[in-house]
């Protein structure tokens, strides 16, 4: 039985990894882990925005199926619940002010840290990637230099990705040397982004430039990391998990940021499985969603299933069936309007269904249906819904998933 470490990278597009396609280098140390990793082409998050996947990520569970969510609902089973159970340690290290202690994420963890005591930069509010790996590192230094230490599951979640979009000039050189720009620049770019503000395609472009450049920020984390792992002796004794929670929007759709929308720019997720020990890469390209990963930590770890998780494990990937694959979420009101306090808007709801290249997307409030064929519109744009023979009974597979919680 082998460490399992799970990465997640805050509002990181699936198109931005070069082991995904992309040939702007953005991702150099993640796309060198392919030859020993299993890819899936197909991962899709049940959730555009953090609050609405990572109840997939941690609890194999979706989010709404509690009704309407105020933090961590006591319904659910965090992984690291089951595998303490197991007597397995535990760690979480992460930045993210919706999945803090004070949410209620923090149990079943032997150490959880969430910066929420940490001093921030004021333009970005949330802890920075080297600060993260500092504590992460520290702690493991600690755990594994015991001489027969405990298997442990360990989370680190990077949030460098995330909007403002203000990397710094050591990562604006290396990737755009050609972008001058200074921080109050930057800063006010964000304006747009609160406003969803996409009427100078310049300027929008200009802000996919610095998020791209972010990205190879978070990859320099991902591989410090690493280093870390290697210079303790345990790389060998580990799977790694790579993963994002959800992407982000520069126009696609008509906005920026991620909202209640379930386009691929929000919806299609990096999913990799590294494994140090294997001899040559694979590509999975099976529809999976990020409520698949809780069952396969635990299938790592060899303990038993656990009854209340709704994903299957994707190890070993002959067993893992073919199905369809759902998301939900509502209108997160931003609190960048002033309008924080009030919470999610539960009557601007919103669903998809995918089973294969075919994909229905509901917004209940409108009674509105969309429906596109992936393989022939991956940019889901013809919406298909009034002619394709399909397209009712994807309509019956997602239905009883609508407003569930007033059926109950």
């Amino acid at each position: 039985m082998k460490n399992v470490i799970l990465i997640t990278l805050d509002a990181t597009r699936k198109d931005v990894l070069g082991c995904y396609g992309n040939v702007k280098n953005l991702t150099p140390f993640i796309d060198s882990l392919q030859d020993r990793s299993i890819i899936f082409t197909r991962g899709q998050a049940i959730g555009p925005y953090t609050q609405a996947s990572f109840p997939g990520i941690l609890t194999s569970s979706y989010y709404l199926e509690y009704g309407k969510p105020s933090g961590y609902a006591p319904q659910r089973t965090l992984v690291s619940e089951v595998l303490q159970r197991c007597g397995i340690t535990t760690g979480a290290f992460h930045s993210n002010p919706f999945i803090t202690e004070e949410l209620g994420w923090n149990r079943g963890w032997d150490v959880f840290y969430d910066s929420m005591d940490e001093e921030e930069e004021p333009e970005l509010a949330y802890v920075q990637g080297n600060i993260v790996n500092m504590r992460v590192e520290h702690w493991l230094s600690s755990h594994v230099g015991i001489k027969e230490y405990n298997r442990f599951f360990l989370w680190l979640h990077f949030m460098d990705v995330h909007e403002p979009y203000m990397p710094s000039k050591k990562y604006r050189e290396m990737v755009d040397p050609s972008l001058e720009i200074q921080p109050y620049e930057m800063f006010n770019l964000f304006e747009m982004v609160k406003k969803r503000d996409i009427t100078d395609p310049t300027k929008v472009e200009f802000l996919k430039r610095l998020y791209d450049i972010q990205v190879r920020e978070v990859d320099t984390y991902v591989q410090e990391f690493f280093n870390h792992v290697e210079k303790l002796g345990i790389l060998e004794d580990t799977v790694f998990i790579i993963t994002s929670d959800h992407g982000d929007e520069f126009g696609e759709h008509g906005g920026l940021s991620h909202d209640n929308k379930m386009y691929a720019e929000l919806i299609d997720i990096p999913l990799i499985i590294y494994d140090p020990t294997r001899t040559k890469g694979d590509i999975c390209d099976k529809l999976v969603s990020n409520i698949d990963i809780p069952p396969t930590i635990i299938h790592l770890f060899d303990c038993d299933p656990v009854p209340a998780f709704e994903g299957s494990s994707l190890l070993p990937i002959i067993d893992y069936p073919d199905r369809g694959v759902y998301g939900e979420a509502v209108y997160q009101l931003s609190p960048h309007r002033g309008d924080a306090e009030r919470g999610p808007d539960m009557s601007r709801d919103i669903y998809y269904y995918r089973e294969g290249d075919m994909k229905v997307i509901y917004r209940a409030n409108l009674d509105n249906w969309e429906m596109y064929d992936l393989k022939k519109d991956q940019q889901e744009l013809n919406n298909i819904i009034n002619t394709s023979k399909c397209a009712n009974e994807l309509k019956q597979k997602l239905m009883p998933r609508v407003r569930r919680w007033q059926k109950r």
